[in-house]
């Protein structure tokens, strides 16, 4: 039997229905190529087996690798499924054939910087269906009013969508915390005109949640000049007072083009 690693953040699906639900909410096209993170004890990747066209594993533990391996072996030799024994944040998705869509029950202590990653890439997913903890998924689905770094991070590129709940029982181990299944979808490759654009976009946000409880021309004053800022906020037609939770993702996008980068 193997045992999940704490090292690894692993967390195994216990239920193949559980996997069969998350395919479902991915909305995955016919015949797509998936690309799944951190397979496991591949419950999940039966799932997709049965829906996508190719699903490409990239599996960082030794013993599951190549024991993944040998439980889909015939599904290797039919092209169905490619298992690469290798750390995801070490993979280039150039080698990914396009369009692509990434499934993936993934540890949680590399959520932020699996959607950077491939939010951000060159070549980018179409959508992204992750299993990630549940406080995540509602600060990023449903954060409108209220939004953050993370959430605004997320929307700039794609349409996210909380899709279920999934409880901490689900899991061997069971996680201290309960799991939601987020869905990224519509996933743009053209969100900015420059990787300058890219760069001044989120320089520009940072700064603006630098503080929680400062305005957001208060924040910015890290980056520009008071006056300049004024000028800014005048141009985009906010209110002089607005905090930074409450600016939408175009009017973040509008700001960013009146203010240079850091």
């Amino acid at each position: 039997m193997l045992f999940a690693k704490k090292s690894l953040g692993q967390n195994f699906l216990m239920h193949p229905q559980t996997g069969e639900r998350i395919v479902t909410a991915a909305q995955l096209p016919e015949n797509a190529t998936v690309l799944e993170i951190g397979p496991g004890t591949g419950m999940l990747t039966r799932a997709l087996l049965a829906r996508a066209g190719k699903v490409i594993a990239v599996e960082a533990d030794d013993e599951l690798a190549p024991e993944l391996t040998e439980v889909f072996a015939s599904e290797i030799a039919e092209g169905k499924l490619e298992v690469i024994h290798q750390d995801i944040r070490e993979f280039n998705a150039e080698t990914l054939p396009q369009p692509y869509h990434v499934v993936a029950n993934i540890p949680y202590y590399i959520t932020g910087e699996l959607m950077r990653q491939f939010l951000t890439a060159k070549h980018k997913p179409e959508s992204m269906t992750l299993m990630v903890q549940k406080e995540v998924a509602e600060r990023i689905a449903r954060s409108k009013g209220k939004e953050s770094v993370l959430s605004i991070s997320v929307k700039v590129y794609g349409d996210p969508e909380y899709c279920f709940t999934v409880p901490r029982g689900a899991f061997r181990p069971a996680p201290s915390v309960d799991s939601a299944v987020l869905a990224i979808r519509h996933i743009s490759g053209d969100a900015f005109v420059s990787a300058t654009a890219e760069e001044r976009f989120f320089s520009i946000l940072k700064a603006g949640f630098a503080h929680k409880r400062k305005r957001l021309a208060k924040n910015l004053e890290i980056v520009a000049p008071a006056e300049l800022i004024s000028k800014a906020i005048l141009a985009t037609a906010l209110n002089p007072d607005i905090r930074s939770e409450e600016l939408t993702v175009g009017q973040w996008k509008q700001l960013a083009n009146h203010l240079p980068a850091t």
